[in-house]
């Protein structure tokens, strides 16, 4: 979800920017810039900050049974190389 607190600072930040001598709208000019703020937004495949810390503790877990996963498929190679006689 899209913090609407900081839109709002954004487009007054933005509408700031404008010359002094375009600021008779000021507040429309505002307005204008959160819409359009949050249009582009709207647009974007954004999850929000809690989504992506849920994905990656879930990467994080999967990542670290991926490790022991291969350090057991290692001791098992190693044990069965050793259990094995020596070809000639």
């Amino acid at each position: 979800m899209i913090d609407l607190a900081q839109l709002d600072d954004l487009a007054r930040r933005l509408s700031n920017l404008v010359p002094p001598g375009l600021r008779e709208g000021r507040e429309e000019l505002q307005q204008n810039f959160k819409s359009v703020l949050q249009a582009g937004l709207g647009k974007l495949d954004l999850v929000t900050r809690e989504e992506f810390d849920v994905q990656r503790a879930v990467l994080a877990r999967t990542r670290d049974k991926l490790e022991a996963l291969e350090r057991q498929l290692a001791e098992l190679a190693a044990a069965g190389d050793a259990s094995k006689p020596p070809q000639h």
